[in-house]
């Protein structure tokens, strides 16, 4: 895993969860400031799994114990009524954490309106026995790294499992149009990019006189934003070798093949380092600058140049058992920034 902060407050959050029946990731990307990545990275993972240990050393919060044990209980129901962990598990934890969410806005409005205005997208996998899932809500990504087949030029091919939700995308550009008929200025160009007008905006809120001054300013007949993410479901295979899960911000400077290529020919050692480096010294070249420059710039100015970057790659070693821990469950937090220390064995800055 590996971190590295470009606002002034880090908006990006992760997770690693590993239990003797599954090991699950997250990448939480917030905009509009951390609170709601924040709570997704309380809440979400809780829904997946029915046992989970809360132990302070894993630098829970006493709000996370507090809502734990209910987490928890409709982490068993949800597991019950499938019997395993499924598609449909997924979406279900995805929509209770929506519906948590939303409850807290509303009791909070008062005190905090602008935590109307935040939103984070949500990346999640899951490995349980040979078995994959990965379910986004965003533009974070995962990509697979595994070895070419026969008649494959490349040693090893970059294979995208999610679906950037993103309306610089064509196709997603032309289903957000397609359900708002009547509104022909949906879809905006903002500050060099495409966005979707309103798009913090949430139906239940829109005749609350705080939200109305704090929230979106742009009315809105219908919702623009769904809960229920594109979840992807397969085998893991022979020829899998590695996964990377990361936030917008590494891949607005790396392409999935040049991601997967510098894990493939690199040690495991500090690998989330690397990418991360990687992702900077293009951001950095991008504008005529030297790498360790643009490691000195303070944070939010920073920003300018590159948005936080949250990276995690998961290994597939293909062992009986090897994403699962024995009889123990723990959750791995992210380490602080990268420019903040050096990890040992790990160039400063990238090769390449």
């Amino acid at each position: 895993m590996a971190v590295v902060q470009a606002n002034s407050s880090l908006k990006d959050q992760s997770q690693v969860l590993t239990s003797p029946s599954a090991t699950y990731v997250g990448v939480y990307d917030g905009h509009g400031g951390p609170e709601a990545a924040r709570f997704v990275n309380r809440h979400l993972l809780p829904y997946l799994h029915s046992t989970f240990l809360f132990v302070s050393d894993f630098g829970f919060t006493r709000h996370f114990l507090m809502w734990g044990h209910m987490l928890v209980k409709f982490g068993v129901e949800f597991q019950k009524e499938q019997g395993c962990l499924s598609s449909e598990v997924i979406k279900r934890a995805f929509g209770a954490t929506e519906e948590d969410f939303i409850r807290l806005v509303k009791q909070s409005l008062p005190l905090m309106p602008k935590i109307a205005t935040v939103g984070s997208c949500c990346l999640v996998g899951a490995i349980s026995g040979s078995e994959l899932y990965v379910a986004n809500l965003g533009d974070s990504r995962t990509v697979l790294g595994r070895r070419g087949y026969d008649g494959e030029s490349s040693k090893v091919v970059a294979e995208r499992l999610s679906t950037d939700h993103n309306v610089s995308c064509e196709k997603v550009w032309k289903e957000v149009e397609s359900l708002h008929p009547d509104d022909s200025s949906i879809v905006v160009y903002c500050r060099g990019v495409w966005r979707v007008k309103g798009i913090i905006q949430r139906p239940e809120l829109i005749r609350d006189p705080v939200y109305q001054q704090y929230g979106n300013p742009v009315p809105l007949k219908r919702a623009v934003l769904s809960a229920e993410p594109s979840i992807v479901a397969r085998k893991i295979r022979p020829h899998d070798l590695f996964v990377i899960f990361a936030s917008d911000g590494l891949w607005e400077h790396l392409s999935d093949e040049a991601a997967v290529e510098i894990v493939f020919k690199s040690p495991r050692a500090g690998i989330a380092k690397r990418l991360v480096g990687a992702a900077l010294k293009e951001a950095a070249k991008k504008r005529e600058m030297r790498y360790k420059d643009i490691k000195k710039i303070e944070k939010v100015i920073r920003r300018h140049f590159h948005d936080d970057i949250t990276v995690i790659v998961i290994y597939l070693d293909h062992q009986k058992n090897s994403f699962q821990s024995k009889g123990t469950v723990g959750c791995i937090a992210p380490p602080v920034d990268i420019s903040s220390y050096h990890s040992d064995g790990v160039a400063d800055e990238p090769s390449g």
